[in-house]
C-alpha cells in the first residue's frame, strides 16, 4: 500500500482544465468570496493587534501587532486550501458528482485531482492578495518585501491542499471532515509560533512543532519575508515545505486515485 501511494502519477496540462472549471465558478460569486480574507485581517489585527497587543507590548523587540501580521497570512493560507480540498472538494465529488462529470471527458483522475490541488493553492495566493492592502494600511509589513508572500501562498497552499485532499480520500462522510479540522488545524494554529513564540513552550513541545506542524515552517518564512528579516534558516524551512509539498502531493492523488477507482 506505501508503495502504491508513493508511486509517481501521471498528470498532464489538461488538470488546467479544472483549475479553471473552479475559477469560473469562483468568479460568478467573487463578491461573496472576496470579502472574508479581507474582514480576517481587519478583525485578527484589531482585537489580538491592537486590544491583546496593548498588554503585551512587544515581543523580541517588535511590537506585538507585526508580530503576528505574517502568521495572520500563514492561517489564512492553510485555512483556505485545507478547507476548499476537504468540505469543497468532497461536496465536489460525492454531492455535485462533478468528479465523475470530469473523469468521463479526456480527463484522467490525476488531473482532476491535481487541478483541485492548484486550485487550493490558487484560492490562498487570492487571500493573500486580499489581505496584504489591510496589513499595509496597519503599516505591519514592510513592502516590496512583502510582496514575497504572494509566491510563498502558493507553496504553502499546495501543502495544506494536498493536506486536506489526503483527508478527504480516506474520510467515510462529510462530517468526519470535522475531525481533521478540530483535532489538528486548530491546534497547528495556536501551537506554531503564530501568537507567541515557540520559546515560550517547552522544548518537546517546540521540537515537536517543528518537525511535525507545517504551519510552523510557513509562518516563519512569511515572517522573514514581511518584516523583512532574512536568514540562512529560510533556506531550511523552504527545503522542508517543498520536500512536505511533494509528497502530500503524490500520495493524496494516489489515494484519491484508489477511492474513485471502483
Amino acid at each position: 500500500m506505501i508503495r502504491t501511494a508513493l508511486q509517481f502519477p501521471r498528470v498532464t496540462r489538461r488538470a488546467w482544465n479544472v483549475w479553471h472549471r473552479n475559477l469560473i465558478v469562483f468568479v460568478r460569486t467573487w463578491k461573496v468570496n472576496f470579502f472574508p480574507p479581507f474582514i480576517e485581517a481587519f478583525l485578527y489585527l484589531s482585537a489580538i493587534g491592537l486590544g491583546i497587543g496593548a498588554y503585551v507590548g512587544s515581543i523580541e523587540g517588535i511590537p506585538y501587532i507585526t508580530y503576528i501580521a505574517p502568521a495572520i497570512l500563514a492561517i489564512s493560507v492553510m485555512n483556505s486550501a485545507f478547507f476548499e480540498c476537504t468540505y469543497g472538494s468532497y461536496v465536489r465529488m460525492y454531492y455535485q458528482k462533478s468528479f465523475d462529470a470530469m473523469i468521463a471527458t479526456p480527463l484522467s483522475i490525476e488531473d482532476v485531482i491535481f487541478g483541485e490541488l492548484l486550485w487550493g493553492a490558487t484560492r490562498s495566493v487570492m487571500y493573500v492578495a486580499i489581505m496584504l492592502p489591510v496589513l499595509a494600511a496597519f503599516n505591519v509589513i514592510s513592502l516590496p518585501a512583502s510582496l514575497l508572500a504572494i509566491p510563498l501562498a502558493f507553496l504553502g497552499g499546495m501543502m495544506f491542499a494536498a493536506i486536506g485532499m489526503c483527508f478527504t480520500a480516506i474520510t467515510p462522510g462529510l462530517e468526519t471532515l470535522n475531525y481533521p479540522a478540530y483535532l489538528f488545524i486548530t491546534p497547528m494554529t495556536l501551537f506554531s509560533g503564530t501568537f507567541f513564540p515557540l520559546t515560550l513552550l517547552p522544548p518537546v513541545f517546540g521540537y515537536i512543532a517543528v518537525i511535525f506542524l507545517p504551519l510552523t515552517h510557513l509562518v516563519a518564512v512569511m515572517r522573514m519575508s514581511t518584516l523583512p528579516a532574512f536568514s540562512l534558516s529560510i533556506l531550511l524551512n523552504l527545503a522542508w515545505m517543498a520536500i512536505i509539498t511533494i509528497v502530500l502531493c503524490i500520495v493524496s492523488i494516489n489515494l484519491m486515485k484508489r477511492r474513485l477507482i471502483v
